[in-house]
C-alpha cells in the first residue's frame, strides 16, 4: 500500500518535471528602496524638514518661559514649604499643579500641530514618489519594487534604486 502511493507520488513529480521543463519562467527584475532615505534627501523633503525644525523651535521657545517658572516654582515649594502655614502651602502647591497641567495641554496642542505639519509636508512627498516609482518602474521593466524597511529582509546593494528614485523624484516635483 505504501509502496503503491509512493510511485504514484514519484509518477506525478516526474510527470511534471518532464512537462514543466517546455515552460520557463518569466524573468523577474526586483528593485528596493528605502522610502525614507528618499524623503529626506530629496529636495521636498529637505526644505519640509526646515519648515518643522523652524516650527519645533518656535514652539520650544513658546514654551520655555513657563517651563522655568513651573521649576522655579517647584524648588520654592521644596525649599519654604516648611516654613509655610498650610494655607499658603496648599495654595502654592495648587497653583504648580495648575500652571503644570495647563503647560501638559499647550505641549499636546504643539505635538498636534506638529503632527499636522509633518502630514502636510510629507502627503505631496509621498503622491509623488508613488507616480515616480511607478513610472519608473514600467519605464525599466521591474516585476516589483520594494521599500527594503519593510519586510525585506536582505537584498544585494546592487538592486537599490533608492538614489535613482531621489533624482526622478526631484525632477517630477521641480515641475
Amino acid at each position: 500500500m505504501v509502496l503503491k502511493k509512493l510511485l504514484i507520488v514519484s509518477m506525478f513529480f516526474m510527470l511534471t518535471g518532464y512537462f514543466a521543463d517546455g515552460v520557463q519562467a518569466a524573468e523577474m527584475k526586483i528593485g528596493v528602496m528605502n522610502v525614507q532615505k528618499i524623503i529626506v534627501q530629496c529636495e521636498a523633503g529637505k526644505t519640509g524638514k526646515v519648515r518643522f525644525d523652524q516650527k519645533m523651535k518656535e514652539l520650544q521657545g513658546r514654551f520655555k518661559g513657563e517651563e522655568d517658572t513651573l521649576v522655579a516654582l517647584q524648588k520654592e515649594i521644596e525649599k519654604k514649604s516648611s516654613a509655610w502655614s498650610e494655607e499658603t502651602k496648599s495654595a502654592k502647591i495648587r497653583d504648580f499643579q495648575k500652571m503644570k497641567r495647563e503647560l501638559q495641554a499647550k505641549t499636546e496642542d504643539a505635538r498636534f500641530e506638529l503632527k499636522q505639519l509633518q502630514d502636510k509636508e510629507l502627503e505631496p512627498i509621498l503622491k509623488a514618489l508613488e507616480g515616480v516609482v511607478v513610472k519608473y518602474g514600467e519605464k525599466n521593466g521591474y516585476t516589483a519594487i520594494l521599500d527594503s524597511k519593510n519586510g525585506v529582509i536582505y537584498h544585494n546593494p546592487a538592486i537599490d534604486i533608492s538614489d535613482i528614485i531621489i533624482k526622478e523624484l526631484n525632477k517630477s516635483m521641480g515641475k
